[in-house]
C-alpha cells in the first residue's frame, strides 16, 4: 500500500509541477496522467528497465534478443494504457494561450510551495491560484494572419475562429486550434463558416459586424478601404487607403500577426517586434509600409485621409495581374 500511494503522490506531483509549463507552450492538460502511470509505472519499473538492463548484458553472449523481446511486451502494454486512458471522456484537456506573466506567477508559486520550510511556504498556493485567474483572463486575438500571408483567421460572432487558406500548408491552422482550445479538426467543414469569396477576396465579420477583408487583386482596395476595419493585402495597399492595411511588407518583416480589438482602433503583435531580435533569424529590412509608423496600435479608419479610387489603369496592368 505504501508502494501504491507513494507512486500516486510521485506522479501527482510531477504532473502539477509540469502543468503550467505544458499548458503554455502545448495549450493541453492530462487530467488522467495519475490514473496512466499509476497502470504504466509499475511495468516500467519492474520489466521494462530490468528486461532492457539484461538485454544489454547479454549483447556480448549473443542471447540478447530474448530479452528484447520480453522489454517489447511491456512496451505494448504501456501503449495500450496510454492508448485506454486518451480515450476515456474528457482525457484531453484544453487551455487557451496566454502570456508569460502568468506562467512566471506559476513557477513563483511552485519555487515558494518547494523551497520554503516555514508555514510561509504556503503563499506559493495564493501565487498559483492568481497565475490560473490571470491565464483565464488572458484576451484572445480577433484575427490572426500567417508569418507567408496565405492563411487568415478571424474571431466571428460565435467566439470561434473562422478560416481563409490560400495555399495547402495547414500548420498555422492547426496551431491557431490549439491555442484557442478549439478541438476542431484541420479538415472540419466548419472552419470557413462565416468566411464569403469572389475572385477579389474574401471578407468575414467581427463580433461588433465590422468587416475584415482578405484583397487578392488591386480592384478589391477600392471597396475594401472604404468598407472594412480591416485589409489584409498580398499586395501594397494605395497610401490613402483608409483603415487598417496589413500588406505585404508587414507580415513578411515581422512574421505572424495578432490583432485584438481596442476601442475602435487594433493592438497588433507581431511574432518578431521591431525592438526584439532573434540571433537564429535574419533580421528582415524595414519597409516603407512598417517605417512610417508603429504597428504596436493600429489606428482607426476615421483619423485617415478619405480613399480615392484605386481602380489602376488599363496600361498600368501587368501581364499577371
Amino acid at each position: 500500500m505504501r508502494e501504491i500511494v507513494s507512486l500516486i503522490l510521485a506522479s501527482l506531483v510531477a504532473g502539477l509541477a509540469t502543468t503550467p509549463y505544458a499548458a503554455f507552450h502545448f495549450h493541453r492538460l492530462a487530467p488522467y496522467g495519475v490514473l496512466a502511470n499509476l497502470l504504466a509505472m509499475p511495468i516500467v519499473s519492474g520489466w521494462v528497465m530490468p528486461m532492457g538492463i539484461l538485454g544489454v548484458v547479454a549483447i556480448p553472449f549473443g542471447f540478447d534478443s530474448l530479452f528484447w523481446r520480453q522489454m517489447g511486451y511491456g512496451i505494448e502494454w504501456m501503449d495500450f494504457v496510454a492508448l485506454w486512458v486518451s480515450g476515456l471522456p474528457g482525457a484531453f484537456g484544453r487551455v487557451t494561450a496566454f502570456g508569460t506573466g502568468p506562467l512566471l506567477l506559476a513557477t513563483a508559486g511552485l519555487l515558494l510551495i518547494c523551497l520554503l520550510k516555514t508555514p510561509l511556504r504556503l503563499s506559493g498556493g495564493a501565487f498559483v491560484i492568481l497565475a490560473i485567474v490571470f491565464a483565464a483572463l488572458a484576451p484572445q486575438p480577433d484575427i490572426l494572419v500567417a508569418a507567408d500571408g496565405r492563411t487568415v483567421a478571424i474571431r466571428g460572432a460565435d467566439g470561434r475562429l473562422a478560416f481563409h487558406r490560400a495555399g495547402s500548408d495547414t500548420f498555422a491552422i492547426k496551431e491557431w486550434l490549439g491555442a484557442d482550445a478549439d478541438g476542431r479538426d484541420v479538415r472540419d467543414s466548419s472552419l470557413g463558416a462565416g468566411i464569403t469569396c469572389d475572385p477579389a477576396g474574401c471578407a468575414g465579420k467581427l463580433p461588433d459586424g465590422r468587416l475584415v477583408s482578405y484583397a487578392l487583386t488591386p480592384e478589391a482596395f477600392e471597396d475594401d478601404c472604404r468598407r472594412a476595419a480591416v485589409v489584409v493585402a498580398t499586395r501594397e495597399a494605395p497610401p490613402d487607403c483608409a483603415t487598417t492595411v496589413i500588406g505585404r511588407g508587414l507580415w513578411r518583416e515581422r512574421g505572424a500577426l495578432t490583432l485584438r480589438r481596442d476601442g475602435d482602433g487594433f493592438v497588433v503583435d507581431a511574432a518578431r517586434p521591431a525592438n526584439f531580435n532573434r540571433p537564429w533569424v535574419a533580421k528582415a529590412p524595414r519597409s516603407a509600409a512598417a517605417a512610417s509608423g508603429d504597428i504596436t496600435s493600429a489606428q482607426p479608419a476615421g483619423s485617415r485621409q478619405p480613399p480615392r479610387d484605386a481602380t489602376p489603369k488599363r496600361e498600368d496592368l501587368e501581364a499577371d495581374d
